[in-house]
């Protein structure tokens, strides 16, 4: 209801057509000069359509046009501006209780305006309306019947191959459509599939073909069938015009030796002519065959230049999609990145790494694929210094292949600019002895004047520490420190004074 409120506010006056009775001039907006929907009164005590008065005083304030013309005006009553008119719920009940009739030509409802506005309305099958394809006005109760048997935009489903295609490009498609019913020549038959009429005709017996002897005069064409006996029911003609043939060439040959040079020209003249006659029929004929391939290629081209453009529309929106899956990609893994770094951090200075197949990853190490590996950030509290340690398997520096070198890194945090800087705070290290009996230890007090321990710039400052933290000979026997193919290391942080 509040919606069906909000959409006759967006609306001009009721045409006065509707009225059932003559109008009186009470009921007319003093804006659209037609019955009053919504109405509002203005200060000044005229009155205006909903939407007539907020069009009025959207540009800001205005001057009341029927107090002018009725020589009434007095500021600041006659001034029209926002909030400056409510509703009369009064002169909207007069107007809606009015009788009314449908304006929309051969409709023949009668009721109140009020029914009117609330039922009839836009739904009126008589209502004048505008045909989304082609732009042509109907009533509304003609659509369907306009849209099935009309619209000159229509798309319709081929009969016979049962494909889609507009009405203004049937005539392209019948002449390209494989299911296209067409007639043999010979047998008459009906309904034969295009794709499949060039098969028929190498198999129809009745489809008709030139006698073999047409090249020494036999005009006769014959059904396949019946070529045999054309053949041995005419074999003496056939015979006699090949030996007139035969004999035309031996009398050609005869009167080329004994006529002069003169005759020779003529009778190369007249075989010339001869052959420029049988060349130019034989031309007529290409023509014709390339005329028609011509006209097919074309009706193949139109039908591949539409499949193009459905090609490249529906490329287009499977590239967008891809795009879009891929920045969602994107997104969900930083957000998980993120989740998990979240889920190691820990904010008391203290910070267990479990680092699992160690021996994959010390083998990835020595071959130089993964010299490096960072574990996730500490903090040493929810607003302070965040860390993060870096361990080389297979050692770096000066215990690059005979330790384990572990180091401290001081990273760029949310909070720094709150924090004493240089960072001066002890630390110690240690690899876990799963049995808990000889964890091995080191620790250090920062360097204050190393840019390790300054305020970060970057991500993450230059790592500091032990590169002889752990002899990889300890590792490679039987120890307590690798179980399950996982160690564990520990960092704190020492707290005081922070």
């Amino acid at each position: 209801m509040f919606n069906k409120t909000l959409n006759c506010s967006n609306k001009p006056g009721f045409p006065k057509t509707i009225l059932a009775n003559s109008h009186e001039d009470k009921h007319l907006c003093n804006s659209c000069q037609k019955i009053l929907r919504r109405p509002l009164q203005a200060q000044c005590g005229h009155r205006y359509c909903s939407f007539c008065f907020h069009k009025i005083v959207s540009s800001g304030l205005q001057k009341c046009s029927a107090c002018i013309k009725e020589d009434l005006f007095e500021e600041p009553t006659s001034i029209l501006k926002q909030g400056g008119a409510f509703p009369d719920n009064a002169a909207r009940r007069e107007v809606e209780a009015l009788a009314a009739v449908c304006p929309n030509e051969g409709c023949t409802w009668m009721g109140t305006i009020k029914e009117f506005e609330a039922n009839h309305e836009g739904n009126c099958d008589f209502m004048i309306i505008l045909c989304p394809s082609c732009k042509e006005l109907m009533r509304a109760n003609e659509q369907e019947h306009h849209n099935e048997r009309e619209c000159p935009e229509r798309t319709l489903n081929c009969k016979y191959c049962k494909e889609p295609f507009l009405l203004k490009n049937i005539k392209a498609h019948d002449e390209i459509c494989p299911k296209y019913p067409m007639i043999c020549e010979g047998c008459a038959k009906k309904k034969i599939p295009r794709e499949k009429y060039v098969d028929h005709i190498k198999l129809c017996s009745k489809f008709k073909a030139p006698c073999r002897f047409h090249v020494v005069g036999c005009d006769t064409s014959v059904e396949k069938e019946k070529i045999h006996d054309h053949e041995r029911q005419c074999s003496y003609e056939h015979l006699n015009l090949l030996l007139h043939f035969i004999m035309g060439i031996k009398v050609s040959l005869e009167s080329l030796h004994a006529v002069g040079a003169a005759l020779d020209l003529q009778l190369q003249s007249e075989k010339t002519k001869l052959k420029v006659s049988t060349f130019e029929n034989i031309v007529c004929v290409l023509n014709r065959e390339m005329e028609r391939s011509c006209a097919t290629m074309e009706a193949y081209n139109r039908q591949h230049r539409l499949d193009q453009d459905k090609i490249e529309i529906l490329n287009n929106k499977v590239r967008q999609l891809e795009r879009t899956v891929s920045l969602r990609d994107l997104s969900i893994m930083e957000m998980e990145g993120k989740m998990r770094e979240l889920s190691a951090a820990t904010y008391d200075g203290v910070f267990v790494w479990k680092i699992s197949d160690f021996t994959k990853k010390r083998q990835d190490a020595m071959a130089g694929r993964a010299p490096a590996m960072f574990s996730p950030a500490f903090y040493t509290s929810k607003y302070g210094y965040k860390m993060c340690l870096r361990i080389y398997l297979n050692g770096d520096g000066t215990g690059r292949g005979t330790h384990l070198s572990l180091f401290f890194v001081v990273m760029r945090g949310h909070s720094d600019a709150l924090l004493k800087w240089p960072f001066n705070q002890k630390v110690t290290l240690m690899l876990l002895d799963q049995n808990n009996k000889e964890h091995i230890i080191d620790a250090f007090r920062p360097d204050i004047s190393s840019s390790s321990f300054q305020r970060p710039v970057s991500d993450m400052n230059i790592a500091s520490g032990c590169p002889l933290f752990c002899p990889l000979s300890k590792l490679d026997s039987k120890n307590s420190y690798i179980r399950d193919d996982t160690i564990f290391i520990k960092a704190i942080v020492d707290l005081t004074g922070l």
